[in-house]
């Protein structure tokens, strides 16, 4: 395990793409800086310039080659030969993207406070309380960690996309299509819900694309609660669940895979 771990290390490290990735980051932020609007710096702050849509982003990229890619050259048969099983390699594929998935919300949590000095929103200090009557920092410390969980879910789809599919464009190109319009899909299912059979509403309201609204509803609950017609924690619960569930079914087609 510790073996396939370095190789997995070592391999994201020579990728390009996961240093040019903060650059990015930083660009998209300050971007959302300018934006968004110069009195909205505390819905700025909170969501971190909103760094979790670019993460989210930048991980479907990282995210989408990791199977798919070896998949397509064969590599992956070199890991399998090098592992003393197929969980090893599994397992430390997932490890690696979970760490780099908390680098970049730790990084962005650096940036957001270096660009709050600069002139791009009015200054609000972070004791103001914003939701919930918490502190701005809370709110922000606590929707980072919220998003987390958001981007773990995230993850799985992809973990199991890409052990389903073996083309690596295909697989970006579904992921893509899946998570950033996860919220779009949510709300029709729901809203078909409503009109076709209110008895299908508390059934339809738990569908794994309505969880990827866990980030944006704690900030703006009320917006947010009337789509998904969930209350922040069953969010969380779903999502962990949903996560834990892919994870699970993705590692059984890999299992059964053949090379």
């Amino acid at each position: 395990m510790a073996a396939s771990l370095y190789q997995e290390f070592y391999k994201l490290a020579h990728r390009k793409v996961i240093w040019i990735a903060p650059i990015i980051l930083l660009g998209l932020m300050v971007l959302a800086g300018y934006t968004v609007g110069y009195g909205e710096s505390k819905l700025l702050t909170a969501l971190s310039y909103d760094s979790h849509d670019w993460i989210m982003f930048i991980l479907v990229i990282v995210g989408a080659t990791f199977f798919s890619m070896e998949f397509q050259n064969n590599a992956i048969l070199t890991l399998l030969y090098k592992a003393s099983s197929k969980l090893y390699v599994y397992l430390s594929k997932l490890i690696v993207l979970l760490v780099y998935n908390l680098f970049l919300h730790g990084l962005a949590l650096i940036l957001t406070v270096v660009l709050r000095w600069l002139p791009l929103n009015k200054p609000v200090a972070w004791t103001t309380l914003y939701q919930y009557h918490q502190p701005l920092w809370e709110n922000m410390l606590k929707a980072s960690a919220l998003d987390l969980i958001t981007t773990t879910l995230v993850i799985s789809i992809i973990f199991l996309l890409s052990c389903l599919i073996n083309n690596n464009a295909v697989v970006v190109s579904v992921t893509f299509l899946l998570i950033f319009m996860g919220q779009f899909l949510s709300s029709s299912i729901l809203l078909a819900g409503n009109l076709f059979s209110l008895n299908l509403l508390p059934l339809v309201k738990w569908n794994p694309f309505n969880m990827l609204n866990l980030t944006a509803q704690y900030v703006n609950y009320i917006t947010y609660h009337a789509t998904s017609h969930l209350e922040t924690g069953q969010l969380l619960n779903g999502a962990l669940l949903y996560a834990i569930g892919f994870f699970i079914l993705g590692y059984l087609v890999f299992r059964k895979k053949r090379f």
